[in-house]
């Protein structure tokens, strides 16, 4: 099994992420309510923004495979932190596709998005609030 990302922590709460494949890097930062500059990414903000990458992701195959398509849908990331432990309780997920698509669509889309494996992956204790905005 090969590596997918390197991590490299920089010191003053940052890190670099190098994914392999493609060089790509991703700098992240502690956020500014855990002793960080807020400058970049946290590592949370990157869960929740998965979470939502993720369900695009999975709702684009799907309007690929059923000849159909959602360019243009937007989406909105809430992430909720908690305390003791700290971490995060809540991703509001909100969507808005540029179409108001028949019920036969509707209901691929939202079946897509809460089959995606990021939010297959989180643990259940995690809400996962998930709105659907049809047509702009």
């Amino acid at each position: 099994m090969a590596v997918t990302v390197h991590t490299r922590y920089l010191g003053g709460l940052r890190t670099e992420a190098e994914h392999l494949q493609s060089g790509n890097r991703i700098t992240t930062d502690a956020p500014t309510d855990n002793q960080g500059k807020g400058e970049f990414f946290s590592p949370t903000d990157l869960l929740a923004t998965s979470l939502g990458s993720c369900m695009l992701t999975i709702m684009g195959i799907a309007a690929r495979t059923h000849g159909f398509d959602i360019d243009g849908t937007e989406v909105e990331i809430t992430k909720v932190m908690g305390t003791a432990p700290r971490r995060v309780v809540e991703i509001v997920v909100e969507l808005t596709f540029p179409s108001d698509y028949e019920p036969k669509v509707k209901k691929i889309l939202e079946a897509a998005a809460h089959e995606c494996p990021v939010a297959n992956s989180l643990h259940p204790d995690l809400k996962q609030t998930v709105i659907f905005h049809f047509g702009k």
